[in-house]
């Protein structure tokens, strides 16, 4: 069954994908950029192409999402899997993203819309005001910029706005079945946080919590911003796209000292609190 990592891009995904894959997916706890590709991205078109399914038209593709997720799910269904996306919950032209057959729960992760769209701008290499714009719009993406030689192995990414995206997904709430992750927590308190995104995976599995102590202390020193970052410099990061030069743009650019929300001008500012005045005063950004 699935167990989704689910947000708005830009909003720290690879950063809770980065602590359980070092988790989960390596012997010590100690954090590779190869364990990364244990949690894929959905929908990808390696993925629909590996089951068979059309990916020249995206409506063939919305039809089959939750088709490929049984494929997904026939290999072993007793695993849980962790899957990537930006995708809203909500229907498109009838057809859902997944079902409760297919979906254990989801890890819903949540960033400062003002934050998401400084890194937005950067990794998109857009103006500040055009990221604001995007993050309002019900829009979808490529996952790469016009300027990508790899757009080819993507497909659309139905994302919504900030808002709907964070909003939809909270179906599984009523089920016991959502745990919701503010991006700011997980780089203020890590150590705790992730014990408790630890906790309710295992309540998912209907297993008690094994916390193994060596390994939650590796994954936690492998993965911080620094540590990220000096693994991107000696490395390089797969998932950093190049710029109209060809240059790679720098992945793990902005930690949260950097990007401070309060630092944001103030007419984008004040835009994106009457577009999100509910949602942030929910979530105490204001």
């Amino acid at each position: 069954m699935i167990i989704w990592l689910a947000s708005y891009p830009k909003s720290g995904n690879t950063f809770i994908r980065s602590l359980l894959s070092a988790y989960f997916f390596t012997k010590d706890g100690n954090f590779q950029l190869d364990s990364l590709d244990k949690i894929t991205q959905f929908p990808h078109t390696n993925i629909f192409k590996k089951f068979g399914f059309d990916t020249s038209n995206d409506l063939e593709i919305v039809k089959n999402y939750i088709n490929v997720q049984k494929k997904i799910n026939s290999q072993n269904s007793k695993t849980i899997r962790f899957l990537k996306t930006h995708s809203s919950f909500y229907d498109i032209n009838g057809y859902k993203f997944t079902d409760l057959n297919n979906t254990l729960g989801v890890i819903y992760i949540v960033r400062d819309p003002r934050s998401v769209a400084k890194s937005f701008a950067n990794h998109n290499q857009m103006s500040l005001e055009s990221a604001t714009d995007k993050l309002l719009e019900f829009g979808t993406l490529t996952g790469e910029t016009k300027h990508s030689q790899t757009i080819k192995n993507q497909v659309i990414t139905h994302m919504g706005s900030w808002s709907s995206n964070y909003n939809t997904w909270k179906e599984f709430k009523k089920l016991n079945r959502y745990f919701l992750v503010k991006y700011e927590d997980l780089v203020s308190n890590t150590e705790q946080t992730f014990i408790e995104i630890l906790k309710f995976i295992y309540m998912l599995g209907n297993s008690k919590p094994k916390i193994d102590n060596n390994k939650l202390k590796n994954t936690l020193k492998s993965t911080t911003f620094s540590e990220m970052q000096k693994l991107e410099k000696g490395k390089g990061f797969k998932e950093a796209i190049k710029d109209i030069d060809g240059n790679k743009i720098t992945f793990f650019k902005y930690g949260l000292k950097k990007n401070d929300p309060n630092l944001f001008p103030k007419n984008l500012n004040d835009k994106i609190q009457e577009e999100f005045k509910d949602e942030l005063k929910e979530l105490n950004y204001i």
